[in-house]
C-alpha cells in the first residue's frame, strides 16, 4: 500500500473507534483509538506493513490489560455497609413472639429493637434465638437458631 493510504487507514481507524467510543456508555473501544495512533505514528516513521499492525496490537493489548482494572475499580460502584446490614447473619433475641400471620414480632438485635418475621413462616415463641437472613425494607427475617 502506498504510505499516504496507510495514514488515512489508521486516520479513519482513530475517528471509528473514537465515535464508537463516544457512542456507548462504557468503555468499549477507547484501547483500539491508542492502538490506532501507535499504529499512524508507526506509519509516521515508515515502518513497513506488517510492523504497523503489530504494533497496533501490541498497544491495544498493553492498554487494556494496564488499564482495564484501574476503569474497573472507578466504575464498579462501592456498596457501603450500612447499620441495617451489620445485623445479617447476626444472632438475635425474640422480644415479641414472631407470628408471621398476625403481623407480629420483635427481636432484640445488637441493643436494638427490629421488627421480625419468620423466613419460613413458623412462629417462633418469645427469647428464642434466632439467626437474621435476610432485611426486608425495616423488618428482619429470621430463622430459629439450630
Amino acid at each position: 500500500m502506498a504510505e499516504n493510504t496507510m495514514y488515512i487507514v489508521w486516520a479513519a481507524a482513530i475517528i471509528i473507534f473514537g465515535v464508537l467510543e463516544a457512542a456507548t456508555a462504557q468503555l468499549v473501544s477507547i484501547w483500539f483509538v491508542i492502538g490506532s495512533i501507535a499504529g499512524l505514528a508507526a506509519a509516521a516513521l515508515k515502518a513497513p506493513l506488517y510492523l504497523q499492525i503489530v504494533i497496533f496490537i501490541i498497544v491495544t493489548i498493553l492498554a487494556l490489560a494496564i488499564t482495564r482494572p484501574l476503569v474497573r475499580k472507578f466504575i464498579t460502584p462501592k456498596m457501603q455497609r450500612t447499620n441495617a446490614d451489620r445485623a445479617l447473619n447476626q444472632i438475635g433475641i425474640v422480644q415479641q413472639d414472631i407470628d408471621n400471620i398476625n403481623s407480629m414480632g420483635e427481636v432484640k438485635v445488637d441493643g436494638k429493637i427490629w421488627t421480625a418475621r419468620s423466613a419460613d413462616g413458623s412462629v417462633i415463641p418469645a427469647g428464642s434465638r434466632v439467626e437474621i437472613v435476610e432485611i426486608s425494607g425495616v423488618k428482619l427475617i429470621v430463622k430459629q437458631e439450630n
